[in-house]
Parts: structure tokens; sequence; C-alpha cells
């Protein structure tokens, strides 16, 4: 499958060499890309993302939503797995990554639970649902824009 793959500098270890990297870069080119900065917003709303492999941080997940994508999810720590809970136990539009008993998120998990989200068209009615549900909150009248204009009108007293 095609992919975007965004990789932070500052959030690799020393473990990764460099060559190592450049060679898996250079092995996917053509599938896939790998850079250090992408402009979310603006990559999730492109009809042609199937699904977002996310740490499921809020503002990433509120993103995925907004834009009724269906998560892969990878949380760390803290929040993150509070919201994956809500992506795929409550909203059920994503799928969790299982680490082997080792500890490790293989290939051939990660590939399959891609095939899997993508396949479920239910899945891709939810997160349609939730997508929709999010515009018409942040909309003219909507609870979102209303309750964040009642907030300024109160800063501003």
């Amino acid at each position: 499958r095609p992919f975007l793959w965004v990789v932070r500098a500052d959030f690799t270890t020393g473990d990764l060499s460099k060559e190592w990297f450049d060679e898996f870069k250079a092995r996917v080119a053509g599938t896939g890309m790998v850079v250090s900065w992408c402009p979310q917003q603006k990559v999730l709303a492109h009809r042609a993302v199937a699904c977002f492999v996310s740490h499921c941080g809020w503002n990433s997940t509120m993103e995925g939503v907004r834009n009724g994508v269906r998560f892969l999810c990878w949380p760390y720590f803290v929040d993150q797995f509070a919201n994956r809970s809500y992506v795929c136990d409550i909203w059920g539009t994503g799928m969790a990554v299982s680490p082997g008993e080792d500890g490790i998120v293989t290939k051939e998990e990660v590939s399959g639970k891609v095939e899997k989200v993508i396949g479920d068209e239910g899945m891709a009615e939810r997160a349609r649902a939730l997508r929709d549900a999010a515009c018409k909150s942040l909309g003219e009248g909507g609870s979102s824009r209303e309750n964040f204009n009642r907030l300024v009108d109160l800063l501003r007293e």
C-alpha cells in the first residue's frame, strides 16, 4: 500500500542508524514517502487517505475524527491509551496494534491491521458519521462553537 510516514528526528533513538534509514527510504521509494514533517490537517483532509496510523494524542485524534479517517492506533503514554479506547471500543473507527510477547509490534501485525481497517466499510461509515457530527458541532449554531463563544464572552467580562 502507498504510505506517508512522518518521522520526527527528535523522536528517534541512536539505535536507528542513518545508513539503515537511508536504505529503507530508497527501498520504499515509489510506494512510500518518509518525511520529517507534514501539514497533518491537510494530509488527513485528502480523499486518498484510507487509514491514519496514529499515536492517538488528543490533537491527532480530533484531526482524524474531523476528517472522517479510520485509525490504526499505536499509543505510547498518558492520555493516548484512553483516546485509543474511544477510537477502537466506543466509536468503532479504528483498531489497535498489539505487540508480541517480546513487546515488539511486527510488520505483519501492522500490515494485517491496516488491511482490516481499510476493508471494514462499517468502520468507514462510522468515521464519516463522526466527521459529520464534528462539522455540525463546529458550524454556525453548533454546540462546540457556542461553547467557545461563551468562553470568549466570559473572558471579555
